[in-house]
């Protein structure tokens, strides 16, 4: 189900019948004919197990089911929205960052820490993004908030990518991720750029930089 962009901070999804797409709740602008929205008690196309891990991870964002057959606008906050487009891979975003996806995407958790380690652990604390984040599988499509305007950057082999972690939105692919760090004299007094912490990553996917340092 792709959503049509509108502008920069909305988009527009058309629900058809025996199809239907989550969205975070209060997302929903406008909507033309006959469309139901609904929440989503049972975490989405995961299920039960996936509703009860994402709340142990902090990740449980409350979601509304729409269906019915009709149009329906997207925005929330004012924020940028990115649509990207899923063939079979996986996209790992925080959850408070999705404003609406697929039904057909099978939603789950995955612990922050299997990526990378203890550095993984280390990057929840320091960056304020959970150790756990949500998980999207399969074809489909998800549009997500951002601040600012949202550049995808190619990750390929034997080139890794540095990331401001405030900065980071969300990434696919088979991408590993490790918190480094760039302390010199200037950061042990106090006076450097306050950028010590760099979110490192490494593989084949691609990953999705806000044009801010703000969260959402």
């Amino acid at each position: 189900m792709p959503f049509r962009e509108i502008n920069s901070k909305m988009v527009e999804a058309v629900v058809s019948p025996g199809q239907r797409l989550f969205s975070q709740r209060g997302a929903m602008l406008a909507y033309r004919g006959e469309v139901s929205f609904t929440p989503n008690i049972q975490g989405g196309q995961g299920g039960f197990a996936s509703m009860i891990g994402r709340r142990v991870a902090g990740e449980a964002t409350p979601l509304m089911t729409v269906e019915g057959s009709g149009t329906v606008l997207f925005g929330h906050g004012g924020h940028h929205i990115q649509v990207i487009n899923l063939a079979g891979d996986t996209l790992y975003v925080e959850a408070d960052r999705l404003l609406a996806f697929d039904g057909s995407l099978q939603q789950g958790t995955m612990f922050m820490g299997s990526q990378g380690g203890v550095m993984g652990m280390v990057r929840g604390q320091v960056t304020g993004q959970g150790l756990f984040t949500t998980t999207l599988t399969g074809h489909g499509a998800v549009a997500v908030m951002a601040h600012g305007g949202v550049i995808e950057l190619p990750i390929v082999p034997g080139r890794d990518i540095h990331v401001d972690p405030q900065a980071y939105v969300a990434h696919h692919g088979d991408v590993r991720n490790k918190l480094s760090t760039a302390l010199g004299w200037r950061d042990m007094v106090g006076r450097g750029s306050g950028e010590a912490f760099q979110l490192e990553l490494s593989g084949s996917g691609a990953v999705y930089v806000q044009a801010s340092e703000e969260k959402l």
